[in-house]
């Protein structure tokens, strides 16, 4: 039987997905499990059994084959990718000390370790020590060095949750260099870990020993193992490709491999990424992340909880749509897209800032809606926020553009967003640039399956692979008049937004003590 199936294993925040690919990168089958159970005991916290993450990734795999029993032995070669961040403490026995700690938590360390005196001063005369401290409290490895000393000691290895699923597929310590995006002692611009001497050795308390070997995207780094053949169906010996985090495999796979053509994200955290071959920093000391292509960056900025409030908006006031879709079998977006339409471009004036989630930059940041009239309906709000975070990309875009001396022409979207017709036509009029939809709504997994393609020979590099396994389904152009109209919110209103609420935003930090 021919090997021609390429198995993409894509490991996201709210499931664990099983895809099978062809050469031509289209989509033969597809599994889903859900990830509905984790774990929020306490404000700010938010943890997942780290094995269970590896029963699920299983249970994908052997649904597969439930569909059609000869596709296991159609796999040439497997490629995961994972969502961003989360974190696994090991023992010598390679077993899980505690539950992962996920990219959704919010603790931070009160103590951090002292760095070096000749760091912390070049720090401050660059203006970043905020920046750095900021990166010592968010480090999960400080978190547990600090509140679970015990089981800090006992901590072998520190992987994030693609170097664990990889080490349980192949019984390797090995990780993609593309998925190194957490706090760890990477070399951003090198695409290795630090070198000896680094600052970053005495930012946390992590070892070399403690951390994976580094491949780089569409290297073979191992096979299915004994064990792992057993639990998820995989015959055993078959190839483990590298490839990357899943917004790098994301951009990949929207086809995004030229600096002109840009992919923006519409997922729980929204973003705008364009891949450079050169170390390009969008926002000056926040480096970019390593790409889904060997030797390249994605230069991103992100808007934390972007399309997450969308799903807030459903949840809170979208229970007629809900009810409609359930009473006539219509995907429930439908119903939302005719929310959209039914209100001009420009919301009549409501403007949304989406700064739910205060980041690096912008550490006391909230959101904020202005221009309320008694003519607003919850459809304006709906659609205000669409329009806000469109706002906030257009803003990140414009940085990556001055950054890199690059002009962008195009846009392609990708994640749950995508899937709405009035979010891109509005995405297209607020950016002026026609917008595509890519073929496949999982494009994650299909720069999985590029990776795989390109390290197993399907295609001798990657622009070939793009070239034959990426295109559009639907381009959406620019309405002339809606361009004008969000031209002149973007450039009077909503750039001028957050440098006259920031003072506010401070004396609400310095009043309630929210954010910390």
């Amino acid at each position: 039987m021919s090997r021609d199936l390429l198995l993409a294993i894509d490991n996201g925040t709210q499931s664990v997905r099983a895809l099978l690919f062809d050469a031509a990168g289209s989509l033969v089958a597809k599994t889903r499990v859900a990830l509905d159970d984790y774990v929020v005991d306490a404000p700010g916290r938010h943890e997942h059994d780290a094995d269970g993450f590896w029963r699920s990734l299983a249970s994908a795999c052997r649904a597969l084959w439930e569909i059609d029993s000869g596709f296991a032995q159609r796999v040439a070669g497997v490629a995961l990718t994972t969502q961003r961040g989360t974190v696994i403490a090991l023992d010598r026995t390679g077993k899980p000390l505690r539950p992962a700690i996920t990219w959704l938590d919010q603790r931070k360390s009160a103590r951090i370790p002292r760095i070096p005196l000749r760091w912390r001063a070049g720090f401050a005369l660059a203006g970043v020590g905020e920046t750095i401290e900021y990166f010592q409290r968010e480090a999960e490895a400080n978190w547990i060095a600090e509140h679970e000393p015990d089981l800090w000691q006992q901590t072998d290895k520190f992987l994030l949750l693609s170097g664990y699923l990889l080490y349980r597929m192949t019984g390797e310590w090995i990780d993609s260099v593309g998925a190194q995006v957490g706090y760890l002692p990477f070399d951003f611009k090198n695409l290795q870990w630090a070198r000896t001497g680094d600052w970053k050795w005495n930012a946390m308390p992590i070892l070399p020993s403690m951390l994976p070997s580094l491949l780089a995207p569409g290297t073979i780094g191992g096979a299915i193992h004994d064990a792992a053949s057993l639990e998820t169906g995989i015959p055993r010996g078959t190839p483990v490709v590298m490839a990357a985090a899943d917004k790098a495999c994301e951009v990949l796979g929207a086809g995004c491999i030229v600096p002109t053509v840009a992919a923006l994200s519409y997922g729980t955290t929204a973003t705008v990424n364009t891949l450079s071959q050169r170390y390009l920093e969008a926002v000056p000391f926040v480096p970019p992340y390593p790409a889904a292509i060997p030797h390249a960056y994605n230069t991103e900025v992100q808007i934390f909880r972007g399309y997450w409030m969308v799903n807030w908006f459903k949840e809170q006031f979208g229970h007629l749509e809900q009810q409609a879709a359930r009473t006539s079998g219509k995907p429930v977006e439908s119903y939302f897209d005719d929310l959209v339409d039914s209100v001009p471009p420009g919301s009549m004036g409501l403007m949304l800032q989406p700064y739910w989630t205060p980041g690096i930059r912008m550490p006391e940041a909230k959101g904020a809606i202005v221009g309320f009239g008694d003519i607003h309906t919850r459809a304006h709000l709906y659609r205000a926020m669409l329009e806000g975070l469109g706002f906030a990309l257009r803003d990140g875009l414009e940085r990556i553009e001055k950054r890199g001396g690059v002009r962008v022409t195009s846009l392609r979207v990708a994640g749950g967003g995508s899937q709405s017709d009035a979010a891109l036509q509005l995405t297209a009029d607020l950016f002026g640039l026609p917008t595509a939809r890519p073929h496949v709504y999982e494009t994650s997994g299909l720069g999985a399956a590029i990776d795989a393609a390109v390290g197993l020979g399907f295609h001798r590099d990657f622009p070939t692979a793009v070239g034959e396994m990426t295109r559009t389904a639907r381009v959406f152009d620019p309405a002339p008049e809606a361009q004008k109209l969000y031209d002149e919110l973007y450039t009077g209103v909503y750039r001028h937004m957050y440098g006259r609420l920031a003072p506010l935003y401070r004396a609400i930090r310095r009043i309630t003590g929210y954010p910390s």
